[in-house]
């Protein structure tokens, strides 16, 4: 086994998926509500590597004509060939919780959370979501939502505000269609909002990793104003070159290693006279 292909497959693939991430950021800087995520790599003092086979061992006497049961176990495909030390991989991406850039547009159905916290919103078909987005618009049917189509919820449910002619939304989060209250946005926090999972450009989704949603009691609403993307341009494409740079140098060595094995075999499998 020559560990020199596995480490360098290992971290081309690592900064493969870095570029993904980072691919991911820049394609959602302009996306308001959107949260970039930052990946996590992780060195493991020893990490077990295996190789895949196109056979099974599931008959007990082949197994045994075959040799040791270590090195045909019954996981189908899997061989173990041993262990590589400080293998670097990529354990998980995680949520940036750096707030965005704050616009102010003076539409009153644009709306910011100051501080911690998400909408809650729910899609046709009942699924729940999380968002920083506040960026609703009355629907056809007079409930507020997003601009995917998501039903923004209140306390109480959906919040329809009808066919009025002035809405507008306090610093508690009440909505107020031509001075009555039709309705109060539901805001919830998370023990562990970087696991979140990201279910689409601005919506999220709970893991068990992030806990179950709680109810902020006082909510901090900003009406007329939106928070952008927190994704810093500069920064991801410092990351996108690094990660380039990274990748051209892993597959080198995997070239490299390649050629001393070629010369390897040459000089030793070579037939003497």
């Amino acid at each position: 086994m020559f560990r020199g292909f596995y480490a360098g497959a290992s971290a081309m693939l690592v900064q493969e998926k870095m570029l993904d991430v980072v691919g991911n950021n820049l394609a959602n800087v302009d996306t308001v509500g959107f949260r970039g995520r930052v990946a996590v790599n992780k060195s493991f003092p020893e990490v077990l590597m295996d190789r895949i086979e196109r056979y099974t061992i599931v008959d007990e006497v082949l197994n045994e004509e075959l040799g040791d049961r270590k090195f045909f176990p019954y996981i189908r495909g899997r061989v173990p060939i041993g262990t590589m030390p400080l293998a670097n991989v990529m354990n998980e991406t995680a949520m940036s919780q750096e707030p965005g850039v704050v616009q102010y547009t003076d539409n009153s159905l644009d709306v910011m959370i100051n501080g911690g916290g998400f909408f809650v919103v729910e899609d046709g078909n009942g699924n729940t979501f999380y968002t920083r987005a506040g960026n609703f618009q009355r629907g056809p049917a007079g409930e507020l939502v997003t601009h995917e189509g998501e039903f923004a919820l209140g306390l109480g449910g959906r919040i329809n505000v009808g066919e009025v002619g002035q809405i507008f939304v306090d610093e508690t989060g009440q909505v107020l269609a031509d001075g009555e209250v039709v309705g109060q946005f539901q805001v919830v926090e998370f023990a562990s909002p970087t696991y979140l999972r990201q279910a689409g450009r601005s919506l999220l989704s709970e893991t068990p990793e992030s806990g179950a949603p709680a109810l902020v009691p006082a909510p901090q609403i900003v009406g007329g104003a939106l928070e952008r993307s927190n994704v810093n341009v500069v920064n991801e494409m410092v990351r996108m070159i690094e990660a380039n740079r990274a990748y051209e140098a892993a597959g080198r060595t995997v070239t490299i290693q390649d050629e001393l094995t070629s010369r390897l075999f040459s000089a030793v499998g070579r037939p003497t006279s």
